[in-house]
């Protein structure tokens, strides 16, 4: 009969992040507000609670930032964290500012740019992949597809988007052993705002129709954005914004190649994959999220299930855990992109509240395009499920590698 006191939760261990999976459902059913004594760090599991967490004012504050890292926790987080390193009233002020720059509309505009980079690098991969040679999903389609997206909306000119490619990808890994963000990821989020410090700059010069001039020109009452809180939420959106899309787009093609029957129907019909490729894309985010965990500063104290966590504690709240709670969806640990429309509406990949991810929907429409052309183009993909590599990094899941094989239609 095991015990709360043998629930090992390290978000920093290597073999916790290749599959933190059990380790969530033992603490969901044993210990629902678990405290790690050694990391001093308290972490919230279920769906309700953690529903309840985000939508919940004067609590769980963001003025510390998401991360659970030392060197990424504190009152300056909101220097690359932008507005999700803040509370209200300074959340709602900045949120509204950019969201004058980032609109809905913005966002549906940059569909035919999608689709023209899909094309691209899609195009490249299938070259490969007619030739009898295997690719990289992640490197040589996933990985680019988001950046270069996120670059052509800010105005990254094509010949830097590479290296910050590069350095986004420093940001997020971490080293094993090392609890804190290794030197090299710190080296790499200066030379991100050093470089985008730059570029704001050069749009006060000579503006162009880019994201960037518009948060320069952003007012709500002659109220605007310094250059210091739009290089932040540049700083975020190449890190948050890429990462996660990229990890998606790894995951959905993953988990549904290891799964045929559900494969077959998806690829079955060129002509209409839109029908399957949205259920696809949102059981994907449920089943295997990208932004795992994000952290919370304590103001009161928090009593649940028979413990307290005081204030002043850094408590986790565990999304990736919530869209595996048995108490919300059947049968959890399935993979399932026929699974109830209501039950997949509760997934928690995109937070909520105050907080919900203000780049949902460009997440949602990039892997639409991707994915949809990827069915219309392709008959069959192999993946090397046992050659796949994971991302080593606390907030973040997904993989690094995904090598492939592909018959074109």
């Amino acid at each position: 009969m095991s015990t709360t006191a043998d629930i090992v939760f390290d978000p920093y261990d290597y073999g916790f992040q290749e599959d933190p999976y059990p380790t969530y459902q033992r603490c969901r059913d044993e210990d629902p507000l678990h405290h790690n004594r050694d990391l001093d760090i308290w972490f919230l599991t279920r769906h309700a609670d953690i529903q309840h967490a985000i939508r919940t004012e004067g609590v769980y504050s963001n003025a510390m930032g998401v991360s659970i890292e030392k060197s990424a926790w504190g009152p300056e987080a909101h220097k690359t964290m932008s507005f999700l390193g803040m509370d209200p009233p300074r959340q709602q002020r900045l949120r509204k500012l950019v969201s004058k720059g980032f609109t809905p509309r913005r966002v549906t505009e940059l569909a035919p740019q999608i689709q023209r980079l899909t094309d691209h690098y899609l195009g490249q991969c299938l070259e490969q992949a007619g030739d009898g040679k295997g690719f990289d999903w992640i490197a040589d389609f996933a990985g680019r597809l988001p950046m270069d997206v996120i670059s052509e909306m800010m105005g990254v000119p094509e010949s830097d988007r590479q290296e910050v490619r590069r350095l986004a990808d420093l940001v997020v890994h971490r080293e094993e052993g090392v609890y804190d963000v290794p030197a090299a990821g710190m080296a790499a989020a200066l030379d991100l705002v050093v470089y985008y410090a730059d570029m704001v700059e050069q749009r006060k010069k000579r503006p162009t129709e880019d994201l960037t001039s518009s948060l320069l020109v952003a007012e709500i009452d002659g109220d605007r954005l310094t250059d210091d809180e739009i290089i932040a939420f540049l700083f975020l959106m190449v890190v948050a914004g890429n990462e996660t899309t990229t990890k998606l787009l790894g995951h959905a093609l993953f988990h549904l190649s290891r799964h045929p029957e559900q494969f077959q129907k998806v690829f079955a019909d060129p002509a209409q994959p839109d029908d399957l490729v949205v259920p696809w894309i949102e059981e994907t985010l449920r089943y295997d999220t990208s932004s795992q965990m994000l952290a919370r500063h304590l103001l009161q104290d928090v009593e649940l299930h028979g413990k307290v966590a005081p204030a002043g504690s850094k408590l986790v709240l565990v999304l990736g855990s919530a869209n595996r709670d048995d108490r919300v969806f059947s049968d959890p640990d399935r993979y399932d992109i026929f699974r109830d429309k209501d039950e997949v509406a509760q997934l928690l990949s995109f937070g909520g509240g105050r907080h919900f991810c203000l780049g949902a929907n460009l997440a949602r429409l990039e892997a639409q395009i991707a994915l949809r052309e990827l069915v219309r183009r392709v008959g069959h993909v192999e993946v090397d499920h046992d050659r796949c590599v994971r991302v080593h990094s606390l907030n973040v899941r997904g993989f690094a590698s995904v090598p492939v094989q592909m018959e074109v239609r």
